[in-house]
């Protein structure tokens, strides 16, 4: 299952690296004003994970048990959820930008270039509901290879636009970072439009019936107590990288946009890992359904070794030359010393991550996502507090926040094992001797 889920996330990134590629180009004020606002975009796909762990977890669960209709049923009702979430998402989107920008950006030129961004992402986000509603479902249900076709396809449209729109080619009008989320807004409608014509013609587990979109309540309800706390944990995460850039912002716009090219060029690298992980739920999730302990526990353990490898190449190749990664999208020396110091220190960070994503994964395949919020406010909580405190000492450097970083991510790690250990004592049926195994 990881293969396609990774060429799909593959696709997904570029993206972020294609708009980040063009918007280099307008200068650090651009770039910085993108990556705060990318930031903000962590509130939006809080609210999809909602709606997103929660339809994988119960489908997949209704697959294992062999209950379509309870599968049918929960993916309807997902389509009618992610309605009211684009809703609120353009509302809340259009009135609150420049707020928050104003409360994490070193300067109101690059609160202008966050706010005009974000304002012409709003709709491509509204439609991330149902895009990620129609994913889930097939990931449910063991099925990838659709939704990695269609991203693909939404990358390639936004690969051609992005240069036209942001740069101006072949029209000579550039609209510059506005061009770069209006790109990304008509890439997202074309991906919901081919996902829905292909369940409305190929897809049969699952299937779109508006007989069901009226909102049940008592299914909204089993949605949101597996989604909402996995909402949660990317709500507290955008909570620690508004932290970051509050703590870095008196540093320059240099080491705003650094940490931004960085932290892309780190989510690049997580991607194999977060495939695997991204497969391990639906797995657990089926395994579970059909109550079959012993393979919950061979999936999560073989995932586990599975990321800590991969994430030990990572962390070489973070190590190998940083700064030429970074150099790929900047060629400001201040901004590629910030970048590439950044990607080199938080490289040790990447096996612990590698653990987190798979246990966060595994806590949503037995519909259980509070463990993973319980294990990010443990980082949220040791981090937030001493970074800020850094930055008002006088020796204060930016290097100390990611030796915390470090340090505190360690400790969620940590604190995921010992609440997967728990949850497993306390979900799964005592793993029985081989002699037992053998005679079922």
């Amino acid at each position: 299952m990881a293969v396609p889920i990774a060429a799909g996330m593959i696709v997904q990134m570029a993206y972020q690296l294609i708009d980040l590629y063009f918007v280099s180009g307008l200068g650090k004020t651009a770039i910085s004003g993108v990556g705060a606002a990318g930031n903000a975009t962590f509130i939006i796909f809080a609210l999809t994970q909602v709606l997103g762990v929660g339809a994988v977890a119960l489908i997949s669960q209704a697959a294992g048990r062999k209950d379509q209709a309870d599968a049918n049923l929960v993916f309807n009702q997902s389509l009618s959820l992610s309605a009211a979430c684009g809703v609120l998402t353009l509302v809340g989107g259009y009135l609150c930008t420049r707020a928050y920008l104003k409360t994490v950006a070193a300067d109101a030129a690059i609160v202008d270039a966050g706010a005009t961004y974000l304002y012409w992402f709003m709709p491509g986000l509204a439609l991330q509901f149902a895009l990620v509603v129609f994913g889930s479902a097939l990931r449910g249900t063991g099925i990838v290879q659709p939704t990695m076709v269609v991203q693909m396809l939404t990358v390639l449209i936004n690969a051609i636009l992005a240069p036209v729109l942001i740069a101006g080619w072949g029209t000579g009008r550039a609209f510059g970072v506005a061009g770069a989320g209006l790109a990304s807004s008509i890439a997202i409608a074309v991906g919901v439009v081919l996902l829905w014509l292909y369940f409305h013609r190929l897809e049969h587990y699952v299937a779109v019936d508006r007989t069901k979109w009226r909102p049940q309540m008592e299914q909204w309800k089993r949605m949101l107590r597996i989604g909402l706390p996995a909402g949660g944990e990317f709500a507290l995460m955008f909570v620690y990288l508004g932290v970051i850039y509050y703590v870095i912002r008196n540093l320059g716009d240099a080491a705003q946009a650094g940490f931004t090219i960085g932290s892309r060029v780190m989510q690049a690298i997580f991607l194999p890992a977060m495939a695997i992980a991204f497969a391990t739920g639906p797995i657990v999730g089926q395994n579970f359904g059909a109550r079959n302990s012993a393979r919950v526990r061979e999936a999560f353990r073989k995932a586990i070794v599975i990321e800590c490898i991969l994430m030990a190449l990572a962390t070489l190749i973070a190590h190998w030359r940083p700064g030429l990664l970074v150099g790929l999208f900047t060629k400001d020396a201040e901004v590629l010393a910030v970048g590439a110091l950044f990607l080199q220190l938080i490289s040790w960070n990447f096996v612990a991550q590698g653990v987190i994503f798979t246990c966060s994964s595994t806590f949503q395949g037995l519909g259980n996502t509070t463990p993973s919020l319980l294990s990010s406010a443990t980082r949220l909580l040791t981090f937030t507090g001493p970074a800020i405190w850094l930055s008002m000492q006088p020796t204060y450097r930016i290097e100390q926040v990611w030796y915390l970083s470090i340090a505190t991510m360690t400790l969620q790690a940590l604190a995921s094992l010992l609440l997967a250990r728990m949850e497993f004592v306390k979900r799964l049926q005592p793993a029985m001797p081989s002699a037992q195994v053998a005679n079922a």
